[in-house]
């Protein structure tokens, strides 16, 4: 019997591990916990990347202020685009159709 009751207690451990793996992420979620960020960049954010090739991808991250488009290859970032943060791209204006 005692090797039922190693494998109930091996079970519960690893229950209790998940459970407060598990709480300890929605705490830092909800305490906005940025792990993503580097420590000496604080209003560097991710906001969407895009791969165009097998080792090549664009980037957007929001930085100080301003959104910049990244190109990412191996070993290589060059920007490609800078804009104001509170700038949105506009939007195409509907087209009067003459026929």
């Amino acid at each position: 019997m005692s090797g039922l009751g190693e494998i109930v207690s091996g079970i519960l451990a690893l229950a209790l591990v998940l459970g407060l793996a598990w709480a300890s992420l929605k705490l830092m979620k909800r305490l906005n916990v940025n792990l993503g960020a580097a420590p000496g960049a604080p209003g560097l954010r991710f906001l969407r990347a895009l791969p165009v090739g097998p080792r090549e991808r664009v980037v957007v991250v929001a930085y100080e202020g301003e959104i910049l488009l990244l190109g990412v290859a191996a070993g290589q970032v060059t920007l490609l685009d800078r804009r104001p943060e509170a700038t949105a791209p506009a939007e195409a204006a509907p087209r009067d159709n003459p026929s």
